[in-house]
């Protein structure tokens, strides 16, 4: 079981997975109806997939590929 809660684990952490060539955002999710944390990434690489977290302090890390993010023009 977790000893800090998901939202402390991923601020602790978001600025170091963000760091990771490939790595485009994070957040909280639930994963089998638990709380998970989520890493999105631009494309999933053999180097990028061996440094990815599978857990994070016993939080489950799921990864999906979501191409990159970017911010729409303003209207």
């Amino acid at each position: 079981m977790p000893k800090k809660s998901i939202e402390t684990v991923l601020k602790e952490h978001t600025d170091e997975l963000m760091a990771m060539p490939g790595v485009v955002g994070t957040a909280q999710s639930l994963c089998g109806g638990k709380p998970c944390i989520k890493i999105y990434v631009s494309d999933m690489t053999a180097e990028l997939q061996q440094k990815l977290p599978k857990t994070l302090e016993g939080y489950a890390v799921d990864v999906e590929v979501t191409g990159e993010f970017r911010a729409l023009p303003k209207r």
